[in-house]
């Protein structure tokens, strides 16, 4: 197939530290590539690919110091859709701002992968408004309380697990990777540690949104000896850093759509002690890959229990759920049902989402904003 992929433009793909999305981007246009598809990756212009890239703007747009990317977002769907006639499908992951472009004629069916929160009420109109697109979530609930929007169905992210060593005897500490920020838990991670008597090792970014909560809230909360910030890494950093951590320390405080720092964990024989939030009952299986938590007081008591995870098994349903090629095969036949036509037919879309009815009653809501409890 002739497939169009447009990447986000804040880093590059891959990206050369920080960035999840664009790393599942790479994943995906990558296996791609190699299963026969003739694909054109619309992205940065420092980006590395097998496929054809379309350069959008030089370099990743974070790295540049450009917060705003509405204008190059702008940019890259309508280098797209100017070439339409030359795919088969268009695969967006810039979300909402894909939707008006969906309505042009003639073009290929438009897919787009949400990869944010969709809890928020003032996106709902233009997706209700716009509902040309077809849809594909990263998780059962973060479409729970949206079934009747345009869903293709469900895909979870997947990750390259060669990049990942399998670790079967871990280090002394907890690991926490990510972003600094209010809804990633890392007050929440540093309470567990210091509760639990764990040394914990924080390797995370801070977006220049969040500087004045990383300056007031969390940088005194670094200068405990059992805290040690290390500071965003890049993905070469992350096999040992992952791989010698006696668990990945997950307290998210929000919806969270996928959590892939969760895949890559396992990936490396590391289990996830996280809180039970959002998609992280479908990536995490309690007491099998992990332990999912309902407060800080459980996450101490988890740790305890460690030594129960099989981190082989960590590793093994990385590699069954949550791979590259599991990924890629998934969006195939995703392409190949729209490609057709048949996600045009009477009663197509139900039947869509039908095939994927939600596997867990995880929770999703502006309440997940608060803190985890201490009990």
């Amino acid at each position: 197939m002739r497939i169009a992929q447009i990447a986000p433009l804040q880093e590059s793909v891959p990206p050369q530290k920080y960035g999840g999305t664009e790393r599942v981007v790479s994943c995906l246009v990558e296996e791609l590539v190699r299963r026969g598809h003739d694909v054109t990756l619309f992205a940065t212009g420092d980006s590395h690919t097998a496929a054809r890239v379309v350069p959008v703007v030089e370099q990743g747009l974070r790295l540049a110091g450009i917060r705003d990317t509405g204008p190059s977002d702008q940019l890259a769907l309508t280098l797209a859709y100017e070439q339409s006639g030359e795919f088969d499908i268009i695969h967006s992951h810039l979300d909402y701002q894909t939707l008006p472009f969906a309505r042009l004629r003639p073009a290929p069916p438009t897919l787009i992968t949400c990869h944010g929160r969709l809890d928020l009420l003032h996106i709902h109109p233009i997706f209700e408004s716009l509902c040309e697109a077809h849809l594909v979530s990263i998780s059962d609930n973060q479409r729970r309380l949206l079934p009747h929007w345009n869903w293709a169905g469900t895909v979870y992210n997947g990750i390259d697990i060669a990049n990942y060593t399998f670790h079967p005897r871990p280090g002394d500490y907890l690991a926490f990777l990510g972003r600094i920020s209010p809804e990633k838990g890392i007050e929440d991670a540093i309470a567990v540690a210091k509760l639990a008597g764990m040394p914990l090792k924080v390797a995370a970014k801070v977006d220049p949104v969040d500087q004045a909560y990383y300056r007031e809230r969390v940088r005194p909360m670094l200068d405990h000896p059992l805290v040690e910030y290390i500071g965003e890494i890049s993905e070469r950093e992350k096999d040992a850093f992952l791989g010698q951590a006696m668990a990945l320390i997950f307290p998210v405080r929000w919806p969270e759509p996928f959590g892939l720092v969760m895949a890559e964990a396992m990936a490396a024989g590391t289990p996830v002690i996280a809180g039970r939030f959002g998609s992280v009952p479908e990536v995490v299986e309690d007491g099998k890959t992990g332990f999912i938590c309902d407060s800080l007081a459980e996450m101490v008591l988890a740790i305890r229990r460690l030594g129960e995870i099989d981190r082989q098994r960590c590793r093994i349903v990385a590699q069954d759920r949550f791979s590259a090629q599991r990924m890629a095969r998934d969006y195939e036949a995703v392409y190949r049902r729209l490609a057709g036509g048949a996600a045009d037919a009477p009663g197509a879309r139900a039947a869509v989402v039908a095939e994927e009815p939600p596997r867990h009653n995880g929770h999703l809501g502006v309440a997940e904003e608060a803190r985890l409890p201490v009990r």
